[in-house]
């Protein structure tokens, strides 16, 4: 169901006034201006024609930023389908890697290189682990998924890590975690080993650049507990594919949290984890929003997701193996289009005719951006 209320919707109201007066990054109001005319004959599009009735509808393009809201739904799926390739017949567990928020001033004046620290301290700590005889001894794979948000659009940098319950040893046999795969790592061990890398790696961006860490924000930062916690494992591969789905493509917030945008606010949902993970509404002014909204905007060419060990891309011979061992080899399927997509795996057809549910949709003619056609009826 087409939400009441868009990210496009706030940033058509309101981005020019922002940008007055906020003066965001060129990059910055390149993603949005992308957001704002998605879907909008500023894209240019098709006709298509129902084979049957004649009903015809225009279908404008989308601007494919992997910021909008409206542009994830595909692209997760076929990510999510590409991913089935490189299931194990094993346990898996959530892991996730926090920054403290002392650290949020540095991220936002140094986005890219402190999120490379959370994503290179974080895969060094638990593949620390994985290789320690006492704990595992073992090569591990893991899918790391970068978050910047927490609920009210305030930045709160953690990455996701999707791990198997296991790793292949040294004679290439696969070895579970501890009581056959229900339980990792210590979490409190873990937390001092991330911290230890991430601040060794911070303080040497920080020699890097010509300052230091100031002395009482280091010994806050090593004097804190910082927060890396697993989750239970999966109780199975559909779960671990619905998991997948749920953090790999998910932005600051979604088109079907907006409740209002009137008088100059954003009115939006959010669920309190403080209060039993109760839902309740925030409301903003626009430029407010669309600050927070900013916060999320990953610098250009990042990589938010990254695919570790042995589910790297140069380890697909490892892994291929080790799932012959398990006799779980993947079915070699095509790629498909967003119309095989879309009627799989998002429940609609979108060739079928809306107004006599029985004809397909044909294109007629394409468009080019601002050029809207002449529909002869």
């Amino acid at each position: 169901m087409k939400p009441r209320l868009e990210i496009a919707d706030i940033l058509r109201e309101y981005g020019e006034g922002f940008i007055t007066q906020k003066q965001p990054v060129c990059y910055h109001r390149k993603v949005l201006h992308a957001i704002s005319i998605c879907r909008t004959v500023a894209l240019g599009g098709q006709v298509e024609r129902c084979t049957d009735c004649g009903h015809e509808r225009i279908a404008y393009n989308s601007c494919r930023n992997r910021h909008c809201p409206k542009c994830q739904s595909t692209n997760r799926e076929r990510w999510i389908m590409g991913r089935r390739e490189d299931l194990l017949d094993c346990k898996y567990f959530h892991v996730v890697f926090t920054l403290p928020e002392e650290l949020n001033g540095f991220c936002m004046h140094y986005p890219e290189q402190m999120y490379e620290l959370l994503f290179h301290s974080a895969k060094e700590t638990l593949f620390a682990f994985g290789k320690d005889e006492k704990h595992l001894g073992a090569r591990m794979g893991a899918i790391a998924v970068l978050h910047t948000w927490g609920q009210t659009l305030q930045l709160h940098p953690h990455i996701h890590m999707i791990v198997p319950a296991g790793g292949i040893d040294k004679i290439g046999n696969w070895e579970n975690t501890k009581r056959e795969g229900q339980y990792l790592f210590p979490v409190k061990a873990m937390s001092k080993v991330y911290q230890g890398k991430f601040m060794e790696y911070f303080r040497g961006l920080m020699k890097e650049s010509g300052m230091e860490i100031p002395k009482d924000l280091r010994e806050h930062l090593y004097k804190k507990d910082w927060v890396v916690y697993a989750k239970r494992p999966f109780g199975g591969v559909n779960q671990v594919i619905e998991y997948l789905g749920r953090y790999t493509h998910k932005i600051a917030i979604s088109n079907h949290r907006l409740r209002s945008m009137t008088d100059g606010r954003v009115t939006f949902t959010y669920k309190d984890y403080r209060d039993g993970s109760s839902t309740k509404l925030m409301s903003l002014g626009a430029n407010e929003f669309l600050r927070r909204f900013c916060l999320h905007i990953l610098p250009k060419g990042f990589r938010k997701i990254r695919h570790y060990g042995i589910l790297s891309s140069r380890n697909k011979p490892v892994l291929r193996e080790q799932q012959k061992k398990m006799n779980c080899e993947p079915e070699n399927e095509r790629e498909k289009d967003y119309q095989s997509i879309s009627k799989e795996r998002l429940g609609f057809d979108v060739t079928v005719c809306p107004c006599c549910k029985k004809g397909k949709m044909e294109t007629v003619f394409s468009f080019k951006p601002h050029a809207p056609p002449v529909i002869k009826k």
